[in-house]
């Protein structure tokens, strides 16, 4: 590679000769692929499988959507970027702090460094939640463009690099529970593709409204994955080269009746240790709890007043449904997570069970009586890593050797299709 092609966290870039689109379907366990493809529903991306490249990969821990989003954005675990979910717990207010902000990243992205390498870069994402973050650093002002589809009603040049993406894309603004929300995601770089002016680089961030809701057999889900298919073959059609990964897994956390499989951990440690002296974090919490019920398979738990980690430990490893109860130190360093944000426990719940606060403070009527399907744990690990060309030998040889993660995708796509 050429001395002069950009560098981030230990990754040179090669500058793309073709259009690179990644895109991360939210929630996207593999069993979805496997479902459409039984179905005879997603073509294209069987042939991507087939004669590109297809390999299992692992997300990042916790299996949520911002650690996630931003490792695939800078090519790093959360230990580099600083991003282990959407909430902590501030040590000296006791307060849990929004961990959305471009402020708490400690690392620049993929789109910032090969942007400003000269290379046309388009990020859209589903929820506004990212785009910040995603966009850190990316100069709108010099061709570049980052929106979300959830306020694509709202762009300004100033902030986004378009004025009015809702016009551009020529399409109503998609309602933040639907499948719309994402297609519209694909729409969006589908239009730009199809100018003259091409991105040279894509980043099309999904939302998982159809995973948490449908199961992969279901014929919305079919339907769904359909419609993705399709686009993906556009894309490839206007000259892209396209990456598909995704952000976490998702898994049924039902019992055979249906009746949720809920722990509800808050209660327990109050019950045992007595009310304020543990505080259950749940970092799975959004603006879309509508999805999950800010129920998850990972939780971080604060203690107080005399309360010991190990105390804590001991109490919660044998709750029935809890796979993992782990001290900082050890969940930092097994999950590659920053120490210094990580709580006195983590906790993982185990694949048919979810972990959540205390029961009044979980609000799950949204669900309005279906399943209850999330995820946030190791049970959640796996995700499709597909790139539709084949990769140069070198690549071919790493894949073979390494447990691929999904941050790798755009090395894969950029570096290992050349």
């Amino acid at each position: 590679m050429a001395a002069n092609e950009p560098e981030l966290n230990g990754v040179r870039y090669r500058i793309p000769a073709r259009p690179v689109a990644v895109v991360c379907i939210d929630g996207s366990d593999p069993e979805y692929f496997e479902a459409a493809a039984r179905a005879g529903v997603i073509p294209t991306i069987e042939r991507f499988m087939k004669e590109g490249f297809d390999a299992p990969a692992h997300c990042v821990i916790p299996s949520f959507t911002c650690p996630n989003n931003i490792s695939i954005a800078t090519g790093s675990p959360p230990k580099v970027h600083g991003i282990s979910g959407n909430f902590y717990l501030d040590p000296e207010t006791g307060k849990a702090v929004v961990m959305t902000g471009p402020e708490l990243m400690r690392s620049r992205t993929i789109f910032d460094v090969i942007s400003k390498a000269g290379v046309k870069t388009l990020v859209v994402t589903a929820k506004d939640k990212l785009r910040k973050q995603l966009g850190k650093d990316l100069d709108v002002a010099n061709g570049n463009v980052c929106f979300s589809s959830q306020h694509a009603d709202r762009t300004t040049l100033e902030e986004n690099g378009i004025e009015d993406a809702l016009g551009f894309v020529g399409q109503p603004l998609p309602d933040m529970y639907s499948e719309e929300l994402s297609l519209f995601v694909l729409d969006a770089g589908i239009r730009f593709m199809e100018q003259d002016d091409k991105p040279g680089l894509l980043y099309l961030s999904l939302t998982d409204y159809v995973q948490h809701k449908y199961a992969p057999e279901h014929p919305k889900a079919l339907e769904f994955y359909k419609a993705l298919d399709e686009r993906f073959a556009r894309l490839e059609e206007l000259g892209a080269i396209v990456g598909l990964v995704a952000d976490h897994g998702m898994k049924d956390k039902c019992d055979a009746g249906g009746s949720y499989n809920i722990i509800y951990l808050q209660d327990l440690l109050d019950e045992r240790f007595g009310a304020g002296r543990t505080k259950v974090i749940c970092p799975i919490t959004d603006a879309f709890v509508g999805h999950h019920g800010a129920l998850g398979g990972f939780v971080r738990v604060h203690c107080f007043d005399g309360v010991t980690a190990r105390e804590a430990i001991d109490f919660i490893r044998p709750i029935p449904g809890i796979e993992e109860a782990l001290p900082r130190e050890e969940a930092a360093s097994r999950f590659d997570l920053p120490v210094d944000v990580e709580a006195d426990v983590v906790v993982i719940s185990g694949e048919n069970h979810c972990v959540g606060m205390g029961r009044d403070d979980h609000d799950i009527a949204g669900l309005n009586g279906a399943r209850l399907r999330t995820h946030g744990g190791i049970s959640e690990r796996d995700v499709p890593f597909v790139i539709s060309r084949p990769l140069n030998p070198e690549y071919l040889a790493r894949a073979k050797s390494e447990q691929l993660k999904n941050y790798q995708i755009f090395d894969y796509a950029i570096n290992g299709t050349a």
